[in-house]
């Protein structure tokens, strides 16, 4: 029993050693693949451009994804002012033939006076248009009797409806129509509403 655990033991021992040298070794190699080798000289050297002609005639070949731009040259182009034909533009005046809108001392323009007026009116003028003034609705009570009292006076029978009222002379009808003078054959009411009276005459019921 106890050489089983001693072997056991020893075991344990060697293969931790063996596992501690394995990461070592990894760290060794990791360490040393990183690092690479300082750039060449060569490789440090920018290439040469080619020198593009600046001639009239010179072309450029067309790049793989379209259309290379046509370039123009500037040998002909004089950058120097003309002051001859300068002075030739500052000279021109404009002048139209009719009236000058901005001068003060231009003559207004004449506007002939038209033969007929082009309204249908005898004097050429319109008339004013007075509107209509609204008519008032008729009054819808009727009168169809009176009675007189002894001091002479009447009150007079009025029908709206399926109602009857009985008024003398200044009283209301209907909470509307206004009694006024009234005769044996007609009665004077006034509707309020439109301020509009009228004579009733006598109407049978």
């Amino acid at each position: 029993m106890a050489l089983a655990l001693g072997l056991e033991n020893k075991r344990k021992v060697f293969l931790a050693i063996a596992l501690f040298a394995v990461l070592i070794g990894v760290i060794v190699w990791f360490f040393s693949g990183s690092t690479a080798p300082p750039p060449s000289a060569a490789s440090q050297t920018t290439p040469a451009q080619t020198e593009i002609p600046n001639g009239p005639a010179a072309t450029s070949k067309p790049a793989a994804g379209g259309g290379e731009a046509q370039r123009l040259s500037n040998a002909g182009i004089d950058p120097s002012l003309h002051f001859d034909k300068l002075a030739q533009s500052e000279d021109v005046r404009y002048e139209g033939s009719g009236r000058n809108i901005f001068s003060a001392d231009s003559a207004p323009a004449i506007i002939p006076t038209p033969l007929k007026s082009a309204r249908n009116t005898p004097n050429g003028t319109a008339a004013p248009v007075v509107p209509a003034a609204p008519k008032p609705p008729d009054i819808e009570i009727k009168y169809f009797g009176y009675e007189q009292d002894q001091d002479k006076s009447f009150r007079a029978f009025f029908v709206h409806g399926d109602d009857i009222f009985i008024a003398r002379t200044g009283e209301i009808v209907d909470h509307r129509y206004k009694v006024g003078a009234i005769h044996p054959l007609s009665v004077e009411v006034t509707d309020l509403a439109y301020n509009n009276t009228q004579m009733l005459a006598l109407s049978q019921f």
